[in-house]
């Protein structure tokens, strides 16, 4: 089994900053993309930025410029870089990530349980 954990959410003002860790523990053989969605109430989970094991980078149009995603392959950890934020950027945030749990070819995509970023106008 997997576990994706959250932190660094909170409570910001807009134009302020958060930044955003998920640790990826358990039986782990090696992960392959890591990602970030966020989910505002009575909204569906959208994509926000997605990392590559390699360090190739993708980002939501919304986001680009202001948030920059990285990640720790050692301690299969990504994080989230959220500056210049807006109150439409409140929502849940949760990671993800594509692993694989043995040396079979098999990935299997796990979710953490979010982490609740308000920004206050």
């Amino acid at each position: 089994q997997v576990q994706l954990v959250e932190s660094g959410g909170g409570l910001v003002q807009a134009g302020g900053s958060l930044r955003l860790s998920c640790v990826a523990s358990g039986s782990i053989f090696s992960i392959n993309i890591m990602g970030w969605y966020r989910q505002a109430p009575g909204k569906q989970r959208d994509f926000v930025a997605s990392i590559t094991s390699g360090g190739s980078t993708n980002y939501a149009d919304s986001v680009k410029g202001r948030f920059t995603i990285s990640r720790d392959n050692a301690k299969n950890t990504v994080y989230l870089q959220m500056n210049s934020l807006k109150p439409e950027d409140t929502a849940v945030y949760f990671c993800s990530a594509d692993v694989r749990t043995g040396p079979r070819p098999t990935w299997y995509h796990y979710w953490g349980q979010g982490t609740q970023v308000t920004v206050s106008s």
